[in-house]
């Protein structure tokens, strides 16, 4: 397998130091608009495996050149959610496999946008799918932490643990802090603010619809030492792969972020800052997105000031194989002190990086395989799951009881 990493950022450059201690590929071609971030993660490897090159994430044509120049089978994605749709189908069009993080982005019902949806995340890589298919590929989407893994533990829960779910609900929280700034996001601010200010999209009865953002506020009890954080619903992915493969009667995505993370998000959106269009500054143009992104620290650069845990789970409710009531969350927590000590990333972009990986092995050795557009969720889960703890960070499961979740 030779793979095309485009993004060498945050997430792409953690994806090198775990794959570099794995054997399933022949070479990673790590590729950036910033040679020098491309060239600084393949230095530290310090593996021949690896090369760096530069290029531009919106260009289709280069990036189909790239891949053929590098003889490249799979393209994997590690970059903001804006560049999807030509790094997919200059994938496509080249003939190679491709597996992302983020699928492409939503635009809201033109007139009732806190009722309906309008274009949902992915749906203009669905709308190709025929195509994929027909070329015998396959476009692995949403295959990260969230989405990905908790797209994973609602297939596993509902082959293994559950004969009817009642919802599948994607929780994610965590107790990391960022020393010496006031305000220090520890993903991508441009994605952030993508999905967190959009409608949030919930499935319910047969059919999606959408919500006031940061609606519907819960504390959830997180495990391992995080505890109670307030959830609200936020726009993601899982809400729109999950139901396409899985029987729920209800998903839901809701994300902790605090009181004081989305206030400065209401406030972006107040001032225009949350705005992804060009706009002039003097003789300048810039989007005022980019320009809150460029103020922020680069979360890839906040390791060693963090500390903490982050936790990334799926809670199902519903009735078990034995035709009980049951509630579970599945989940896997990843320790900022462990990921900087043994891979030198900070915790959510390490967590992010891993799971692509551990997918790219799988479909490498065969047992993954498809062709089309496909989730997580059209895979059995318990390869991927049962090689987590061959990567040394294996997942939990723990049975809820009354009082873990409860109205904010």
């Amino acid at each position: 397998m030779r793979i095309l990493l485009v993004g060498a950022g945050g997430v792409g450059s953690a994806v090198v130091p775990i794959a570099a201690r794995r054997d399933f590929f022949e070479h990673i071609v790590v590729a950036d608009s910033q040679q020098g971030r491309a060239t600084a993660a393949v230095a530290r490897a310090g593996d021949p495996r690896f090369s760096a090159i530069t290029l531009d994430a919106s260009d289709q044509v280069a990036v189909e050149a790239a891949l053929t120049a590098h003889r490249c089978d799979v393209l994997l994605n590690a970059v903001d959610p804006r560049f999807t749709m030509p790094l997919f189908r200059a994938a496509l069009n080249v003939g190679a496999d491709y597996l992302d993080m983020a699928m492409s982005l939503s635009r809201p019902h033109p007139g009732r946008p806190y009722e309906l949806p309008g274009v949902k995340l992915g749906d203009e890589q669905f709308a190709l799918a025929g195509r994929w298919r027909d070329r015998g590929r396959l476009a692995l989407v949403g295959m990260g932490v969230e989405p990905g893994l908790a797209d994973v533990f609602a297939r596993y829960a509902a082959e293994h643990l559950f004969g009817d779910i009642e919802e599948i609900g994607v929780r994610d929280g965590s107790n990391l802090v960022v020393e010496g700034y006031d305000f220090a996001p520890t993903f991508s601010i441009w994605t952030t603010i993508e999905e967190c200010l959009n409608p949030p999209v919930v499935w319910e009865d047969g059919a999606w619809h959408t919500t006031e953002p940061f609606s519907e506020p819960e504390v959830f009890d997180f495990p391992e030492g995080i505890g109670p954080v307030e959830c609200v619903n936020v726009e993601h992915e899982e809400v729109m792969l999950v139901p396409r493969w899985i029987d729920a009667r209800r998903v839901t995505f809701k994300y902790g972020l605090g009181q004081e993370f989305i206030g400065v998000l209401k406030t972006l959106r107040k001032l225009g800052l949350d705005n992804a269009g060009k706009i002039r500054v003097g003789g300048v143009e810039a989007s005022p997105r980019d320009v809150v992104a460029a103020a922020l620290p680069d979360p890839a650069t906040l390791g060693e000031r963090m500390r903490g845990k982050t936790c990334a789970g799926t809670w199902v409710k519903g009735v078990g194989k034995d035709g009980a009531p049951r509630e579970v969350y599945l989940y896997h927590v990843v320790d900022n002190e462990w990921s900087m000590r043994e891979y030198g990333c900070q915790a959510v972009v390490w967590q992010t990086a891993l799971h692509p990986v551990v997918a790219l092995e799988l479909l490498a050795s065969g047992v993954w395989t498809g062709s089309g557009v496909l989730g997580p969720e059209a895979f059995d889960a318990v390869p991927f799951l049962d090689l987590l703890g061959d990567y040394g960070s294996p997942w939990r499961m723990r049975e809820q009881t009354r009082g873990m979740l409860m109205s904010a």
